[in-house]
């Protein structure tokens, strides 16, 4: 008995770290959006338009870098890329606060903010993790009136980037 007890532990010593290799690997289903001011996939998830899928996953606005869609490219989420939805718009002054909300945390290479057609702001992380939330402070320069801001999270380890659009009106 004694025997076939120490043959079962020696089986499963072996097996089991073979068979967690062999499982597939969850891939993380969270990442990062702007909150405040929020955002068009914020107002989605808080109901304040009618959406679809974002609606439940405003995190999830991942694509390739270099887009420059409030979607991400992704088809998904494309009603984000309807400028006529009826997007609820922010006042906000010439300096601004844009905080993230991230769910998961990724090595970041740069943060980048457009608007009017033209980069207004970047912030280089340097390939640091950022925290649960992360607020860039930006500047609209000579910008003014009602603007559509696309923000970008380009991760540092990763081909892709997160996005989100803002719609504000700046005094």
């Amino acid at each position: 008995m004694r025997g076939l007890k120490k043959r079962a532990a020696f089986v499963g010593a072996i097996v089991a770290p073979a068979l967690a290799l062999s499982l597939p690997a969850s891939t993380a289903s969270a990442h990062g959006y702007i909150s405040d001011p929020p955002s068009r996939q914020a107002q989605c998830a808080a109901g304040t338009v009618s959406c679809g899928d974002i609606t439940y996953e405003p995190q999830s606005v991942e694509g390739p870098k270099g887009l420059s869609s409030c979607s991400g490219g992704n088809s998904r989420f494309s009603e984000l890329d309807d400028d006529s939805k009826g997007w609820a718009v922010t006042p906000v002054s010439s300096s601004t606060s844009f905080q993230w909300k991230l769910t998961a945390q990724h090595a970041t290479s740069t943060w980048e903010y457009y608007a009017g057609g033209q980069k207004i702001a970047e912030f280089d992380d340097g390939g640091a993790k950022p925290g649960e939330t992360v607020t860039h402070q930006v500047d609209f320069g000579g910008l003014k009136g009602q603007q559509k801001v696309l923000a970008v999270w380009n991760v540092a380890d990763t081909s892709n980037a997160f996005y989100a659009c803002i719609d504000v009106n700046v005094s």
